[in-house]
């Protein structure tokens, strides 16, 4: 991410969107600082390795670098998520699971990030980690927030604009969203819930499709979310799912079709 903004950087650019989602890793975006021009020192002056453990070993940063090349660019984050930096919600215990954590390496990295958002409020005189957005992909919005001077709004709020949805919507009957699987992160800042709040401000509803759904019917309307489609309702076999995902997709449209539209001809 930080080699791919320093490009960018380099090739002229000055109003930049960074959009951030998943990663591979939990390091608060300490990698992309460091990719930027940042240093990142332990007790002893030496550079730390790469990675979110290394971070227990900070004891100062060094920004000239990544100022120099950041300068005065702006940048704009679109996050898919409103978690913190840590805490239950935040990226090591949310996210660490998902790419391979356990629950030991989950507390480490919790200690890490610890570290980490102390010497960046130490360095910089704010502290954001409890911000909305900060944990998103694994802390990679702390790092925007507080050491690019970036800019964080919801993705969906930023798509839906650059789309036009409002105007769309006028004269629909239903919209239809959806993702992979419909569960609590999806209410924590994803598409499918912004889809359906901006449908419910135009009176239309919406339905969901999904390769699975985990949320109650209780979540899903609170949610504005009158229906869940899910492609595992059919086929349960998550391999056979995947590998016959357009003839599953064409029987859920039919279904939706017929729950839906039909009988308001």
């Amino acid at each position: 991410m930080g080699q791919v903004l320093a490009h960018a950087i380099t090739h002229g650019a000055t109003d930049i969107v960074l959009g951030i989602g998943g990663s591979a890793s939990t390091d608060g975006g300490a990698g992309m600082v460091q990719a930027l021009g940042a240093r990142l020192l332990d007790g002893h002056g030496r550079d730390l390795p790469r990675g979110g453990a290394a971070l227990e070993d900070l004891a100062s940063l060094d920004l000239t670098g990544l100022r120099q090349t950041v300068g005065d660019v702006r940048i704009l984050v679109a996050s898919d998520v409103d978690t913190p930096l840590f805490g239950p919600r935040g990226a090591a215990a949310v996210f660490g699971p998902q790419k391979g954590a356990s629950p030991t390496d989950v507390a480490r990295l919790e200690r890490a990030l610890a570290v980490w958002a102390e010497r960046v409020a130490e360095a910089t005189g704010t502290d954001l980690a409890n911000r909305a957005g900060a944990g998103a992909a694994g802390g990679t919005g702390f790092a925007a927030l507080a050491l690019l001077n970036a800019e964080l709004r919801p993705g969906i709020e930023l798509m839906l604009e650059w789309l036009d949805f409002d105007r769309v919507l006028r004269g629909a009957d239903l919209v239809i969203t959806g993702e992979g699987s419909l569960d609590e992160q999806s209410l924590a800042g994803k598409a499918p819930v912004g889809v359906a709040s901006a449908a419910a401000r135009a009176g239309v509803t919406t339905v969901a499709v999904a390769g699975r759904s985990l949320l109650s019917e209780e979540r899903l309307h609170s949610a504005g979310i009158t229906r869940a489609y899910a492609l595992a309702d059919i086929e349960p076999d998550v391999e056979k799912s995947m590998a016959n995902a357009a003839a599953l997709l064409r029987k859920t449209g039919q279904r939706m079709a017929s729950d839906w539209l039909l009988d308001r001809r």
